[in-house]
């Protein structure tokens, strides 16, 4: 995994990154060394995706099993057309595992805490690549066992 201090976030932008675990999970990714983020067909979500550098953090989220944050992985490379787009119009980025976190932190402690009552996980639930402010990136951590 690459070597990463996950609490300093200074000059990155911070994300949260949905993948449902039985077609793509932690493990996966892990397995893969790097893998392409892509096969994102909304808008605001591919428009996050295209504002991603190489170098920000996201949180891995296990979406419809587990529900749950369970690592940090790093964009490895922004700016690439979605390689199963045929038309060329989506976006996607690599990326590669930097952590798992020490304990995952649940959709249902997440709705729990009202200092994350406005993360994009909440407010716009369907969406598959949210950004995450640097207070709510944090308190996640810090919720997951990370000193």
């Amino acid at each position: 995994m690459t070597k990463i201090n996950i609490a300093d976030t200074a000059g990155r932008n911070l994300w949260l990154m949905k993948s449902e675990p039985d077609v793509y999970g932690w493990d996966d990714l892990v397995a893969e060394g790097e893998g392409t983020w892509d096969g994102v067909r909304n808008h605001l979500a591919a428009r996050n995706l295209r504002t991603m550098k190489a170098g920000d953090l996201a949180f891995f989220y296990h979406s419809n099993i587990g529900i749950e944050i369970v690592g940090v992985i790093v964009i490895s490379q922004g700016g690439l057309t979605d390689p199963t787009d045929p038309d060329g119009k989506w976006a996607a980025v690599k990326v590669k595992p930097v952590e798992k976190l020490p304990a995952t932190v649940t959709l249902k402690t997440i709705k729990a805490t009202p200092e994350l009552a406005g993360m994009d996980l909440i407010r716009l639930s369907r969406l598959s690549v949210g950004a995450v402010r640097p207070e709510e990136w944090a308190l996640i951590l810090k919720m997951a066992g990370v000193d």
